[in-house]
């Protein structure tokens, strides 16, 4: 099993396909070697524009730049690209349909150094609830390259998050990423775990353990947040003992809300794994962090074992 580092996927990807599309440019706010950027920089430097610490500008740039028939990649950390700039996507992007590509770069706890100012835990719900917004959470390198190709050829808004860290490849690079289709990694009977971004390794991790264990699940990718087929959602949870949903981000307003959303109504047990209406801090390595949040493969055996109770 390879590793990979969504950064420098989404940057390269974005060189390969700058090649074959002069439309595509790019915008920066002064973190172009954090977000992988620089490569497009050092390729197109004439559709490069280093936009500085000016967040808000840059997007209203990117704006003008989709309605004169570019496609442009707005890019810098999660947390400063969805909440600084609110109000700019709302009204100059989503308002109108407009065709920019958001890029949400170390999301979640990813950024595990820098702590609770630099960690975008609620970038989902806030770009979620915008309409006319896409919203795509990857889960590994290979799924990146998928999504950024799947962005530029989508007319309208999209967000795209992607983790700071190398990540394990889990998904087939065969398999093409369809906008809104959950995508099944692990068969099981017993219960369905929806899971997004980094997420989907530690739910995959459990299923194994929990198999010696005599208890199967189902493990679904969860990278198209919005739009999503909410009829899958019901499919992959017909018949299914209870659900549980595992997510690098606040309880509120993300996959948790969505799934439960789908499933009003059901009489079956929802268990949530998320971060639960707290800020992140800081840590000496990413795994530690992650344990301290309760995102692994233990929350999910015990909400497993609870729902089975």
């Amino acid at each position: 099993m390879g590793y990979q580092n969504c950064r420098v996927v989404y940057g390269r990807t974005l060189v390969d396909l700058g090649k074959k599309n002069d439309r595509i440019v790019v915008l920066e706010a002064d973190l172009g070697k954090s977000t992988m950027t620089s490569f497009f920089q050092e390729s197109f430097p004439e559709r490069y524009f280093e936009m500085g610490i000016a967040e808000q500008n840059m997007v209203s740039t990117a704006a003008g730049l989709a309605i004169s028939g570019k496609i442009p990649f707005v890019n810098s950390f999660a947390v400063f690209l969805t909440g600084r700039v609110y109000d700019q996507i709302r009204q100059s992007i989503c308002l109108g349909k407009v065709n920019v590509k958001i890029v949400g770069s170390s999301c979640g706890l990813s950024d595990f150094g820098d702590g609770a100012t630099h960690q975008g835990i609620e970038d989902m719900a806030l770009m979620r609830i915008l309409p006319n917004m896409s919203v795509l959470s990857p889960a590994d390198g290979i799924e990146t390259k998928k999504i950024i190709e799947a962005a530029v050829d989508y007319e309208g808004p999209v967000y795209i998050r992607l983790n700071r860290n190398e990540m394990p490849d889990m998904t087939d690079e065969h398999e093409k990423f369809i906008l809104g289709m959950p995508v099944v990694m692990r068969h099981g009977t017993d219960i369905t775990v929806f899971a997004t971004g980094y997420m989907v390794w530690k739910a995959l991790k459990a299923a194994e353990m929990l198999e010696k264990e005599g208890i199967s699940l189902k493990v679904v990718n969860v990278s198209s947040m919005k739009p999503i087929n909410e009829e899958a959602i019901k499919d992959l949870s017909t018949g299914m003992k209870g659900i549980i949903t595992i997510e690098e981000h606040t309880v509120i307003g993300g996959l948790a809300s969505i799934i439960t959303f789908i499933l009003r109504g059901w009489a079956i047990p929802v268990e949530p794994i998320a971060i639960n209406d707290v800020f992140g801090q800081s840590a000496t390595n990413y795994e530690s962090l992650l344990d301290l949040y309760n995102l692994n493969e233990s929350a999910v055996l015990r909400a497993a074992k609870k729902i089975l109770s």
